[in-house]
């Protein structure tokens, strides 16, 4: 067993799973010790632990004695915090809602580790209504857990772990598919023994489980849920019936494959560690819904929307049609005075005044937004500006405004954002605004378009890398729209007389072309809702990104015409 830290803390109890030994939580208890008093211990069959024949022995009321007999030798007369990985997880949500732990267990953290009563139900629930779609379903979600019914077949663990397996191909495994740092990619000698003893675990409980689920296994204390969305070997479905039998939960999402206490130690530390404490404070645990990309525009209502840009145009449009589907603003710009009448005029807001070109202004108020009203669910990075004329004109300062505001801005905002969704483990939506010119040359607005398809690049990259840990990313490219940024253009080149004769043309036929800021934003609040990876809004936009792919000769043409004429 593994025992450190000093035993007047609150005491954490570390369940592993399968085919690990205590050992899987090395790298976990040092970040926790100097906190909580740590315990570890082997499960029956594994590690120093004996070895009982005979699945019965492995039944799970059995391992809810060993538990009880550790609890009563660290920590006697105390409730204890329960973290369980894998089947360390899988026996804890029978410990958190049976009576027999009352008293016992404060609060349970499982880390890829389902409910069988709650896989069970899901299955039975598909049966009652046996469609092909249904059956598929079922397939599908149990496609990942092949080596169950491995596992529960007599004699074939012993093939396997004493054969193709063994210590140079779960070294292999864990290094090459799970992706574990090598230094703790190091295998039990005794993994063999340990996988071959543990198979009656799965034997034991799961035909059982799953053939007799219990109808009323809710749960007793407040669970803290991560799910490892790259896991290989369970389905992220398992744990859709978790808040109908959890009434005090929280869910997060890591972007890990299934061994996370190896891959993510500094960040698991950090969650157990809140959940915790607010346990011990007695607090009530906040429930929590994840974000989930794509799951629809109902999710909205009561969450955090931070926006920037969102004093005029299509930033203060887009706020308010955020606001009007339930969400919490939280308004961002440098026009203090546009941006006190846009917070006037949307409901639920609050607004906060900075230049995202300011990467040390944009940081603070990061910090502050974080620090005072949690990570925002949303994040719209709508910032921008215009420089138009010659590319031989635009002067290096040209360049460095344009690039600090409408990539630059982007990129910290993401950055900033994006790292704390991330830590956050709840999934989140970022929304980029991009444009047209991005994938349609022009040859008067080099500076512009250059800084938009960066965005558009940075938005489409983003969404691959932060796909695992539920977190959405859109790019958003209108066309000719009428805002005040036609307005404030600079136009290059030119004098200031010839400057201002050419913003109010353009805004001019801006106007005449009458898509409306509204019309944008009703348009971004639908591809937040189906998570689309880019949204290109208005006809010609929809135009010029078709000649992209169909016809790029014919847009490069387009783009030698002289669009700015004095």
């Amino acid at each position: 067993m593994i025992e450190a830290g000093d035993s007047a803390h609150p005491t954490v109890v570390l369940v592993h799973g399968y085919p690990n030994t205590k050992e899987l939580w090395q790298p976990l208890v040092p970040l926790l010790v100097k906190r909580y008093h740590m315990v570890a211990y082997d499960l029956r069959g594994m590690g120093a632990s004996s070895a009982p024949r005979g699945p019965a022995a492995y039944d799970v009321d059995r391992l809810g004695d060993d538990l009880m007999a550790v609890i009563a030798a660290v920590a006697p007369g105390e409730r204890v915090h329960l973290v369980g990985h894998d089947w360390g997880g899988i026996q804890g949500w029978e410990f958190a809602t049976q009576e027999r732990f009352d008293g016992v267990l404060a609060s349970f953290t499982t880390i890829a580790g389902p409910s069988l009563d709650h896989i069970s139900i899901a299955a039975r629930e598909l049966l009652a209504r046996p469609r092909p779609a249904h059956l598929i379903e079922l397939v599908r979600r149990g496609r990942r857990s092949w080596y169950v019914l491995a596992l529960c077949t007599p004699g074939l663990p012993t093939l396997a772990w004493r054969g193709p397996l063994g210590l140079g191909g779960w070294r292999w495994l864990q290094r090459q598919v799970e992706r574990i740092p090598p230094e703790h990619a190091t295998p039990s000698k005794t993994l063999a023994a340990d996988a071959t003893h543990a198979a009656n675990l799965y034997r034991r409980n799961i035909p059982r489980r799953l053939l007799r689920p219990r109808q009323d296994a809710v749960a007793r204390v407040p669970v803290q849920l991560i799910v490892p969305s790259a896991d290989h070997f369970i389905s992220p479905d398992y744990y859709d019936l978790a808040e109908r039998y959890v009434p005090n939960l929280r869910r997060r999402t890591l972007g890990t494959t299934h061994w996370a206490p190896l891959i993510q130690p500094q960040l698991l530390a950090r969650w157990v560690s809140e959940f915790v404490d607010e346990a011990e404070e007695g607090r009530p645990v906040r429930s929590s819904r994840p974000w989930v990309p794509g799951g629809g525009l109902e999710q909205l209502r009561g969450r955090m929307a931070l926006v920037t840009g969102a004093a005029s145009g299509i930033g203060k449009a887009t706020a308010a049609a955020l606001a009007a589907r339930g969400a919490r603003l939280l308004l961002v710009d440098r026009d203090a005075e546009g941006l006190e009448r846009a917070g006037a005029s949307i409901a639920h807001s609050h607004t906060l005044s900075c230049d995202v070109s300011d990467q040390r202004a944009l940081e603070r108020l990061a910090a502050r937004v974080l620090g005072e009203h949690g990570v925002p669910d949303v994040v719209v990075n709508n910032a921008g500006i215009a420089v138009a004329g010659s590319f031989l004109d635009t002067t290096p300062e040209d360049w460095q405004r344009i690039v600090d505001i409408n990539l630059m801005g982007v990129v910290h905002g993401c950055r900033l954002f994006g790292r704390a969704m991330i830590d956050r483990g709840q999934g989140g939506q970022l929304v980029n605004t991009a444009s047209a010119a991005a994938f349609a040359p022009a040859k008067d607005l080099a500076a512009y378009a250059t800084t938009k398809a960066g965005v558009l690049m940075l938005s489409e990259c983003l969404r691959a890398e932060l796909h695992p840990h539920g977190i959405g990313v859109t790019a958003v490219c209108p066309g000719f729209i009428a805002t005040n940024i036609t307005r404030t253009t600079r136009y290059v080149g030119r004098g200031e007389t010839e400057q201002q004769h050419l913003a109010e043309r353009v805004t001019r036929s801006y106007e005449r072309r009458n898509f409306t800021p509204d019309r944008v934003a009703e348009e971004i609040i639908e591809a937040i809702g189906v998570n689309r990876p880019v949204a290109v809004i208005t006809p010609e936009a929809k135009v010029m990104r078709a000649l992209s792919r169909i016809a790029p000769g014919f847009l490069r043409r387009l783009a030698r015409l002289e669009v700015l004429s004095g």
